[in-house]
């Protein structure tokens, strides 16, 4: 079995020539479905992956351990890191993709995946498109890594009673400070994804051009 093979997943091809990839990372409780119709709304014509977590919590497929709500193994949060990494880098050789343009997207639980990612493993990812995300070191002052040159969207609910909305700010700050290119939008809902904040991030991709 290949490491691409370890996690449960779905490949759709590039349905336009040139296109870049999108790691798609579902939330607690979903699977790999999930996220497909944001991925295809975020980014048409790209090829999407998208993996299923692989840690059960009462039943709910999620990507790391957490200790009760709110609170993380942080851990977890690197050694199932590390794995998801190895994945992405696996999936890229055996799909035959550019692996210098693979942009994650997430929500909650994958978004804090995502951002993970970005900050444990800098080289992994061109940019980021993450809803609902917190910082997922949480006390963890995370490594001074150089993340120039990558591009992240970054959507928060002022009411998220999930992801509060200093954690989002944290993230941003984090990302930032290590050179990224960070665009935070902030909306004054919940634990959502916006349809407005949406409808900035699909701009933010058109823009980027991966």
């Amino acid at each position: 079995m290949t490491a691409a093979q370890d996690f449960v997943h779905v490949f759709e091809p590039a349905a336009r020539p040139g296109a870049p990839t999108l790691l798609l990372l579902h939330g607690t409780g979903a699977d790999e479905h999930d996220l497909l119709p944001l991925g295809r709304a975020l980014a048409p014509g790209a090829a999407l992956l998208s993996p299923r977590g692989r840690v059960s919590e009462n039943g709910m497929n999620r990507w790391f351990r957490r200790l009760r709500e709110g609170v993380f193994d942080v851990d977890d949060v690197v050694a199932r890191s590390a794995e998801l990494a190895e994945f992405v880098t696996a999936a890229a050789r055996d799909y035959g993709l550019d692996p210098d343009r693979i942009v994650v997207s997430g929500f909650s639980n994958g978004a804090n995946t995502g951002a993970a990612l970005l900050l444990l493993h800098p080289r992994l990812l061109s940019g980021a498109a993450l809803f609902a995300a917190g910082a997922p070191l949480q006390g963890r002052e995370p490594d001074p890594v150089d993340l120039s040159g990558v591009r992240v969207f970054l959507g928060a609910g002022a009411a998220d009673p999930v992801t509060p909305l200093d954690q989002a700010r944290l993230l941003a700050a984090q990302l930032g400070d290590r050179g990224a290119d960070v665009e935070a939008r902030e909306h004054p809902g919940g634990h959502r994804l916006d349809p407005d904040v949406l409808a900035q991030a699909r701009d933010w991709f058109d823009r980027s051009r991966f």
